[in-house]
């Protein structure tokens, strides 16, 4: 009944209108005062922040603010955390091509909308990577890579905090999500960037072909999740990956086996 009740409130809420009145506001002029508050209330640090508070025209530009070069230095390892956040699960695919996040079962050709591909990452590995609207919202490579395929699904996106994860219609799989398949000298890895809170924003920066490890490549609007897919036998986590365990860009995620 609990799960029920959960997902006929969002239901009720999430549509074209709330989401375009979110935005709307979020890009407002009229929004900007509204910043010291959300400071406060997430206890955001702004000592990283690569400009003044105070030269953010809105909260939008404030939520996708860039931080200083040197505050996310980028470890010397083959897969690095590509955001700021909270990892949620990091592990073994299961029964092939499955996988769990707060007890939900979720299927890799559900999400991907492709079988072929999900079946190339059969008995491989995965972490999945929360954002929370205090976080950090750029997203940059986890590793040197050439994209080999990118492409968007879904529509609707539903919150993918804790109860979402654990009383949503699999918000992972069902949410908007821009799913990016990269070419690395480990293997193939999916970077899959779900969208959150109503508003289906995931703004890509780098265009091109060719990705950096630790370069900026996008941004999400409002909290958001990635999640990481690795072929068989390509990649071992790093020792000290736990779920609930904070992490930053480009901080160590894994080894080449």
């Amino acid at each position: 009944m609990k799960k029920y009740m959960y997902q006929r409130s969002i239901e009720l809420t999430n549509g074209a209108v709330t989401s375009n009145l979110i935005r709307q506001f979020a890009q407002s002029k009229n929004s900007r005062r509204f910043i010291p508050g959300y400071i406060k209330a997430y206890q955001i640090s702004v000592e990283e922040v690569e400009k003044p508070v105070g030269a953010f025209p809105t909260l939008h530009d404030f939520f996708v603010r860039k931080l200083s070069k040197s505050s996310r230095p980028v470890a010397n390892a083959p897969v690095v955390s590509p955001v700021d956040g909270k990892i949620e699960i990091a592990g073994d695919l299961q029964q092939g091509t499955r996988f769990l996040v707060k007890s939900q079962s979720y299927s890799l050709k559900d999400l991907l909308g492709d079988e072929a591909l999900a079946e190339r990452y059969q008995d491989g590995k995965y972490a999945v990577l929360y954002l929370s609207p205090a976080d950090y919202h750029r997203i940059h490579s986890p590793a040197d890579g050439k994209v080999s395929k990118q492409y968007v699904l879904g529509k609707k996106s539903y919150p993918v905090n804790a109860a979402g994860l654990r009383y949503g219609k699999a918000p992972i799989s069902g949410n908007y999500r821009m799913i990016t398949e990269l070419e690395t000298a480990f293997g193939r890895m999916l970077v899959v960037k779900v969208g959150a809170m109503f508003v289906n924003s995931i703004q890509l920066t780098n265009t091109g072909s060719e990705w950096e490890k630790g370069d900026e490549v996008g941004y999400f609007s409002f909290g958001s999740t990635v999640v990481l897919f690795f072929e068989k036998n390509s990649i071992k986590f790093v020792e000290d990956m736990s779920a609930g365990q904070r992490i930053k860009v480009g901080e160590a995620l894994g080894n080449m086996i």
